[in-house]
This record gives structure tokens, sequence and C-alpha cells, in this order.
């Protein structure tokens, strides 16, 4: 079979979804895409190797993964060149996501050539839909980071997200990240840890941090988890005194009643003229 694109065509990198457990995740689009095109690129060879098998692709695939992905890229730039059609894949789900190949993907862009996304299984939206929390919007972490400040200020903004959050964790590691998410949300805090998606032990705990980390002091953890946790709930609003209080006290650091509630209703969250009216009033019983 002839493979060279037709002429005026341009090479195009594929970045195709795999199975994120179950082979049967694979879409006909995506077979049909690695069975054509020249080159498949794969995060673990031997992994990808048996999904080519089971489809019947006769394609040796190549490894391109996070230690030798920069290597890796005036080779494919030149397999683009010659006009070479190539698919890159990572061992579950879809390439750049928590997986390597952005710097590839940032490459042939720049260099002019297409990339073209073949969807398919998403753990992320997997764990999303079978949570039982809202949907929309969510927010997607990835993996936190391990420690320090940066995993502190992570933890900091996944508590303060009014958002749903999406966490990927290794089995290992769980019991510690449901520890840190609960001492920065709170226990009483709606979670999902979705577990082995698409696999034959495929299982979904849902209820709060603390019953989360109750469950899994307990059970065995294996496999590969995603994490669900409920947005913050809305800040509740400050009660009359607490507005007067502010109100008056931005009045006798000698601001003006304009100037007092509007930074009033900025620290507050409340209406600018609520605030004011408070503000005039004050200033008339004075």
């Amino acid at each position: 079979m002839d493979l060279t694109p037709a002429e005026g065509e341009v090479a195009s990198l594929y970045v195709v979804s795999t199975p994120i457990g179950n082979l049967g995740d694979l879409t006909f689009r995506a077979v049909e895409v690695l069975g054509r095109v020249r080159h498949v690129l794969a995060e673990d060879t031997r992994r990808t190797s048996v999904l080519l098998r089971h489809y019947g692709i006769e394609q040796r695939p190549l490894s391109a993964h996070a230690h030798n992905e920069e290597s890796r890229v005036a080779q494919l730039l030149g397999w683009l060149a010659a006009g070479e059609d190539v698919a890159i894949v990572s061992d579950a789900g879809t390439p750049v996501v928590s997986d390597p190949g952005l710097r590839l993907t940032r490459a042939v862009l720049d260099a002019g050539h297409e990339v073209v996304p073949i969807p398919g299984a998403s753990a992320v939206l997997a764990g999303l839909v079978a949570s039982g929390l809202p949907a929309e919007p969510f927010t997607f972490f990835g993996f936190l980071p391990r420690s320090g400040g940066a995993r502190a200020r992570a933890l900091e903004s996944v508590a303060g997200s009014p958002c749903t959050t999406i966490l990927f964790e290794a089995p290992g590691r769980l019991n510690r990240l449901l520890d840190d998410l609960a001492s920065a949300s709170g226990g009483e805090r709606p979670v999902a840890v979705a577990r082995e998606l698409t696999k034959l032990h495929e299982s979904t705990f849902r209820g709060t941090l603390e019953e989360a980390i109750a469950y899994y002091d307990e059970a065995a953890v294996r496999g590969e988890i995603v994490v669900v946790l409920g947005g913050a709930p809305p800040a509740a609003a400050p009660g009359p005194e607490e507005v007067e209080r502010v109100v008056h006290g931005l009045l006798r650091e000698g601001r003006s009643p304009s100037a007092a509630a509007r930074e009033a209703a900025r620290l507050l969250g409340i209406p600018r003229r609520e605030a004011y009216r408070l503000a005039l009033r004050d200033v008339e019983e004075e």
C-alpha cells in the first residue's frame, strides 16, 4: 500500500487516544489511523505492541517517552517533511495529558505541519461522569506536586476552587492525598475515587473525604486512580453587623462614603449600593 500523501497534501502528526483499561476502548477511527500511518511513536513499545497485535495492525512502534522525547524531534520532523504521516500514543488515554507528547506537538506545529487529534477514552471524563458530582465547570489538575511549597499551593488552589476538581494519583500515594485534601478543604467535602476505570475490577467510591480516608485505611489500593473532588461551597453572606462594622471602620479611617462603600463591597462581596446606604446613614447619625 502506498502511504505517501497525494500531491498538495501535508503530512500530519496524529495524537491518538488509546484504551484506559479495556482494549475495546479503542475507536474505529484510531484503528484506521494506526494501520495507515508510516510510523507509530509510543510511550511504552511493549504495551503498544500488544494493542496493535490485538487489532491486527502490523506496525513496529518506536519509543517516545519523557527521557527521549526531545531527541525524537528531529527524526519526527524529517518524516513529516518527507510526507510520512506519524501517530503518537501513550500507555493509556491521550498523549500530552499527564503524559509525554507536548515537545513533539509543539515542534510539529512550529514547523508548519498539522497536529490531528484522534479522541477516544478519557480517564478524566470517565471519572467525572461516574462521580455523581457537578460536571460543569470542572478543573483538571493531573498529578499534584509531590512535596514542598508547590504542593501546598496546589492544595490551597484545589481547596478554594468552586469547580469540581479532577486529580490523578498513584495507589501508594492515595491515602496521603486524601489526608492532605481533608486538611486543606475539610473532611465533609464530597469526593469520588474511581479505580481501574474500564477494567475488570473497576470501582468507584463516593462519599466525603472523611469517609474515603476511613475506607481506604482498611481497603487495599491497586491500579490507576482518578480522584474527583467537589467544589468549595459558596461563602456565607456577611451579616448586617459585619457589614456595618466594616463600613464604620473605613469611614473612621477618613474615607468618603463613596470610597468606603466601594472598598466594603470589594471586601465583603456585597452590592455597592447596600454599602453606600449604610455609609450615608453612618455619616448622618454622626
